[in-house]
This record gives C-alpha cells, sequence and structure tokens, in this order.
C-alpha cells in the first residue's frame, strides 16, 4: 500500500500514525510545508519520503506532489490527514486522482453542522433545534419559538471558537454587530448538559471494531470564551444509551475505514441527543486516553485496519483515565511539584501544550489512569483547586 499522509508533523501524534503504518506494511509518503530537518526523529523513519511544499492552504503544488508520488512509486491508495482542517483538501485529492475515501460529492455533509441534521434525522437519534443564522429577523423567529438562551457557532469547522451562548436581546445584538461576514453561522437551541463522546474505529465494511467514550467535565464553549481550565474522563465502559445513539449516527453516515469522533449531550434527565459528527481522531490526547483505558495502541489498531483490514480486539476496558489542564493565568493552591508528589501513582504523562491548542485544552495537563473512579476525581479536584 503506498499511504500518503498529508501533515505529518503536525499534530506532534502524526509521527505514531506513520511509525505504526511503516510497522504494518504501508509504503508511507509525506506533504507538508516544515522543513525535512525539523521533522522528528521517528516521523523521518517512518516515511520513504517527504514532499515539502510552502504553502499546504495551497492546492496547485500538492497536486504536484501526487503528481511526482506516483510517477516514482506507483498507484497511490490512501491519502489521509487525521485532521478535520484537511478535510476538503483530502477531498479533492482523493477525488482528482480517483483514491479511495470520501470524495469531494460527500465532505459538506462531515464540515457543515446544517446538513449534519439530515443524517441524525435518518439515525432516529434527537438532534438539537436549529437554523441558519443570516440576520436578526431570522435569529428573533427561531428565539421565539426556542426561548432564550441560545448558541451561535460557524456552520463549518471544529472546537468551540466563535461559539458563544447569548442570553438576551442586548448579546443578540452585540452578536450580529461584531460577527465576521464572511462566516455563515448557525444558532441552536441550548442544552442543559455535559458532551459526551462516542469514539473509535470503524472498519471497510462500516463495522466499529474499536469503541471509547469520554465525558467533559465543563462545557467546552464556556472554557475556550472565559479563559477556563478543562478535564474529562475517558470510560471502561460505555452508556448503552451513547453506544446505540452513535451506532445509529454511523449507520446513517454509512462511514467506513476511518476514525470516528461523535459529539452527544448527556442531559440531566438522561436524555442523548446528537451534537456533532467528526470523522477524525479525537483531539485532546484522547487517542492516548483510549490506549490508558483499554491498554491498546489505538495508532496500531488503526493502520492495522487500514492496510490489512484487520479487526483487532476484542477491547476491554480496564481503567478510567483523566485529563486535566491548568491555566497560566490562573492561581493554583497546589505547585506542579505538588501534582507529581501527590499524584504521582495515577500520572500517566504530562507536557506543556501547543500554544494553538492552548485556549480550548489548557497551557499545560496531567493525564491520569485508576481502576477507582472516585480517586481520579479527587486528583482532578487537586489539580484544578484555585487559591482564595
Amino acid at each position: 500500500m503506498n499511504f500518503v499522509f498529508f501533515s505529518p508533523h503536525f499534530p506532534a501524534n502524526g509521527a505514531d500514525f506513520c511509525d505504526r503504518l511503516k510497522k504494518a506494511g504501508a509504503r508511507v509518503l509525506g506533504i507538508g510545508d516544515a522543513p525535512y530537518d525539523a521533522l522528528d526523529a521517528k516521523l523521518k523513519a517512518a516515511l520513504s519520503e517527504y514532499y515539502r511544499v510552502a504553502d499546504m492552504e495551497d492546492y496547485d503544488p500538492v497536486f504536484r506532489a501526487m503528481g511526482h508520488f506516483i510517477h516514482k512509486w506507483g498507484r497511490i491508495d490512501r491519502f489521509e490527514s487525521l485532521n478535520e482542517h484537511w478535510l476538503e483538501l483530502e477531498a479533492n485529492i482523493r477525488t482528482d486522482f480517483n483514491i479511495y475515501g470520501t470524495k469531494l460529492d460527500f465532505v459538506k455533509n462531515l464540515k457543515r453542522k446544517s446538513r449534519m441534521r439530515a443524517f441524525f434525522r435518518k439515525s432516529g437519534v434527537d438532534t438539537i433545534a436549529q437554523r441558519k443564522c443570516s440576520d436578526r429577523a431570522g435569529a428573533m423567529t427561531f428565539i421565539r419559538r426556542v426561548g432564550y438562551p441560545v448558541v451561535v457557532k460557524p456552520d463549518s469547522g471544529s472546537g468551540a471558537s466563535n461559539t458563544f451562548k447569548i442570553s438576551n436581546v442586548k448579546e443578540l445584538d452585540q452578536f450580529f454587530r461584531d460577527k465576521p461576514e464572511d462566516v455563515t453561522f448557525v444558532m441552536e437551541q441550548f442544552i442543559e448538559g455535559l458532551v459526551v463522546t462516542y469514539d473509535g474505529l470503524v472498519n471497510r465494511d462500516g463495522e466499529v471494531v474499536l469503541a471509547a467514550s469520554h465525558r467533559y467535565d465543563q462545557s467546552v464553549m464556556e472554557v475556550v470564551n472565559k479563559d477556563r481550565h478543562m478535564s474529562y474522563t475517558c470510560f471502561p465502559r460505555i452508556n448503552p444509551a451513547v453506544e446505540e445513539a452513535g451506532r445509529k449516527i454511523l449507520k446513517a453516515f454509512d462511514v467506513r475505514e476511518r476514525f470516528f469522533h461523535i459529539e452527544l449531550f448527556e442531559t440531566k434527565d438522561d436524555r442523548v441527543i446528537a451534537l456533532e459528527v467528526n470523522m477524525r481522531p479525537p483531539g485532546a490526547w484522547m487517542t492516548d486516553a483510549i490506549n490508558y483505558t483499554f491498554d491498546v495502541d489505538v495508532y496500531a489498531a488503526w493502520a492495522d485496519m487500514v492496510v490489512r483490514d484487520a479487526a483487532g480486539g476484542p477491547y476491554e476496558g480496564k481503567y478510567f483515565t483523566a485529563y486535566a489542564s491548568r491555566k497560566r493565568r490562573l492561581h493554583y493552591l497546589h505547585s506542579h511539584e505538588d501534582v507529581l508528589a501527590a499524584q504521582r501513582d495515577k500520572i500517566v504523562h504530562h507536557q506543556a501544550i501547543e500554544e494553538v491548542f492552548s485556549r480550548a485544552m489548557g497551557n499545560y495537563a496531567y493525564q491520569m489512569r485508576s481502576k477507582d473512579e472516585a480517586a481520579l476525581r479527587e486528583a482532578v479536584a487537586y489539580i484544578h483547586a484555585e487559591k482564595a
């Protein structure tokens, strides 16, 4: 298999994906904008060739890179970045070179929240009331139907950037004064609850071969807008209602040979409501959280599935794994050294977060695991305790 990995150097776990692809038997070819000498040693060892382009947003040089690879190595079997930012570019390349995977005619269904709703309805999973938010009159019509508060977010894009909770007319007017003209927004009914995820791998026959679930302790929108720390937990067992909803959504989208990251709301009255679908690995160290929870190598599981159509598993959850971040601007009760000393039996990884991800993920983060969920919750509270 000739596998072209686009942007293998960023995010950093691209090196792990490329390493496992090579170990599974693929020839891995990379396209990126970083100098070759700046690449991680593990990534260099995994790549048979690296083609540098000056601007990854410029399609023509990427197209030429593909032509070079085909001339030198033969037919390209896969083109992936595992990064939602490049979803449309990937689809363009696959369409132009007739490569297996999501093509251009379907990609807008994965990029636009407004289009996802049709698939949620097809799946039978409850979804949030929503409408395009192009003008104030239309927004008021929607608000009269669902009431305040509402949430506005870009129709295309991931994460919580440019996502706001609007609770009154004054905030609505402020939003329409400030909103970028070139961004299309959707408005949604505000749902009281926490985001839970259904994450994993689905093979080329559409079968789920690995599944996990995380739950955030805070609203990511509030974390980003208020510049706060955040935490989540990966569970050894998936809530059956979350599993059922996730599988229905995957079937509706007819997803094949991909990572999936489905976001749902879990309400206080135990309803599960569809929020978003992302056909990529989950972010915020969640791939590693799955590894720690199930004692697996999800990078290898993905590579084996892609290269050899291997099913792997069965995967049995053994631990609860938690992520807890900190923000530089906040004053914490316990020092970094205190945290390492107090939680040394639980901490499996800790490091600074790349600045580009820090608004949501924090400036520094700790990953911990334990078979005792209560002890893990206490550790998160210890890390997040602030000075009075």
